[in-house]
């Protein structure tokens, strides 16, 4: 079939005879896809935003811990605002906002997961020194060595992501097979740098420190039953982790945990294109699925963080607007 045996209403560019033709969806299906998805995407935005405002607001929740949570809300608030919508248009299969937006679009995408992974690393680290070495926990995790190691991620995922899409950032259009279209094939090595970078080694570095954080966690809760009130670390010091910082554990390990169930199927449609064991990559439903954690992590802080169900409240009433509002004590 050529391009004039086409009607006009089935090209993204009716005027262009190089132009993509209209994939055909059921409009039934298609529409209830769409609102499921708008929806998803108003609670991303909306939820991260009360998480990046009450950590920014309220100097009580200015910690070390808080501000992972605060780079990590800021990815997910990125994934709402700008991913979402532009997988809407890719779905749909007519790509109109030009080569640029398409290739701002992808690097956004490569970087906004790195960043996220990055950051689970450093939730990891934070517990693991919490927990293990609860004693020095204060003078080897400062504010502005979390902040440093903030930016540290940011800047390395930049890296990471124009690394991969080197060529694709010089031609954008250049793996396009038609007028209207918005795509990126990597090469095996690329392939294989990104999984091995965004998760690979992030999950064995996460999976290692959880399972020493669960070791102590379980030899300090037999010594508390034992009516022992301490316990021997490794430098022959005798400490015991507080309550709150246990129960800090346990929450981040549910966000580490939820956001591994939702990037596996993605990571693993990864490693089925590096092993040519399909012949496409990942589909649109493992990208999504992948983006949906980012409206699932303020919903746990929702659940085990009293803190947040109080700053919420206050946000929802403008009681963030009275003078001091900032000094609110929310624990």
């Amino acid at each position: 079939m050529n391009m004039e045996a086409l009607g006009e209403d089935e090209l993204c560019f009716f005027q262009l005879n190089t132009s993509c033709r209209e994939p055909t969806h059921s409009h039934w299906g298609a529409t209830l896809l769409y609102s499921l998805l708008l929806c998803i995407t108003l609670l991303i935005v909306v939820l991260n935003l009360l998480v990046i405002i009450s950590i920014s607001h309220f100097r009580q929740l200015h910690t070390t811990t808080n501000l992972l949570l605060l780079s990590l809300a800021v990815a997910d608030f990125l994934v709402g605002f700008v991913q979402m919508p532009s997988e809407f248009l890719l779905f749909q299969g007519c790509w109109m906002l030009g080569d640029l937006i398409c290739a701002v679009n992808y690097f956004l995408g490569y970087l906004i997961v790195s960043v996220s992974v990055g950051n689970m690393v450093l939730i990891s680290v934070d517990r693991y020194i919490a927990i293990c070495d609860p004693m020095f926990y204060s003078t080897k995790v400062t504010m502005k060595r979390v902040q440093l190691c903030v930016c540290l991620c940011w800047i390395f995922s930049a890296v990471h992501s124009t690394w991969i899409l080197r060529d694709f950032l010089k031609q954008p259009s250049r793996y396009n097979s038609c007028y209207g279209e918005c795509i990126f094939i990597s090469n095996y090595a690329e392939e294989i740098v990104d999984l091995i970078v965004t998760f690979l080694g992030p999950i064995l570095v996460i999976i290692l420190l959880y399972m020493r954080v669960f070791v102590v966690a379980v030899s300090q809760a037999r010594a508390m039953r034992s009516h022992i009130a301490v316990v021997t670390l490794q430098r022959s010091e005798t400490v015991k982790a507080k309550k709150s910082e246990m129960k800090a554990a346990r929450t981040l390990g549910v966000v580490v945990i939820v956001f591994l169930l939702c990037s596996c199927p993605y990571y693993c449609f990864a490693v089925a294109a590096v092993n040519n064991s399909f012949g496409a990559s990942s589909t649109a439903i493992e990208i999504w699925l992948l983006y949906f954690n980012s409206c699932l992590n303020p919903v746990i802080y929702v659940f085990f963080y009293p803190w947040f169900r109080k700053s919420i409240k206050n946000i929802v009433t403008l009681q963030i607007l009275q003078p001091d509002s900032s000094q609110t004590n929310l624990m």
